[in-house]
């Protein structure tokens, strides 16, 4: 039996790859990439965290916290380019907001919330000419 937040980050990789967005999105534990390799779009799933409540004897609220991560190398003076990506973050985002995650063995787990702070990052705009964005997905499971 696999860990819960793999089995979200799995469940999530599977909406980001389907339609509409059809994403080349890969779960992993350590997205780092060499810049050649982001040349294109990558679309990184990373399990985060983990939140374990009790609701009583018989059930547990599993608050799941997942990263979705996009990058791609840039020149970062195109704002073109650069709107385009943040539009890409603001479709993933609006494809997960609201969604039920249909999970093996698990049932479902149900969309509570997403952040993105700060919406990209200057550091790697600046030093690395890489737009990088994270949004964290947070999902409920209760069992």
């Amino acid at each position: 039996m696999s860990s819960l937040v793999v089995i979200v980050a799995d469940a999530i990789v599977a909406v980001l790859k389907a339609e509409p967005l059809k994403l080349d999105a890969v779960r992993g534990y350590r997205p780092e990439f060499e810049l050649p390799e982001l040349k294109t779009l990558r679309v990184s799933v990373v399990p985060r965290g983990i939140e374990i409540t009790s609701m009583g004897r018989n059930a547990n609220q599993h608050d799941v916290s997942i990263d979705v991560g996009v990058q791609q190398k840039v020149d970062p003076n195109d704002a073109v380019v650069l709107d385009a990506l943040m539009a890409k973050v603001h479709q993933i985002a609006d494809e997960l907001r609201l969604r039920r995650l249909t999970l093996p063995e698990n049932g479902s787990a149900v969309w509570i919330k997403t952040a993105n702070e700060p919406v990209y990052s200057p550091d790697h705009l600046q030093t690395k000419q890489v737009f990088t964005s994270v949004l964290t997905f947070t999902f409920r499971i209760v069992r």
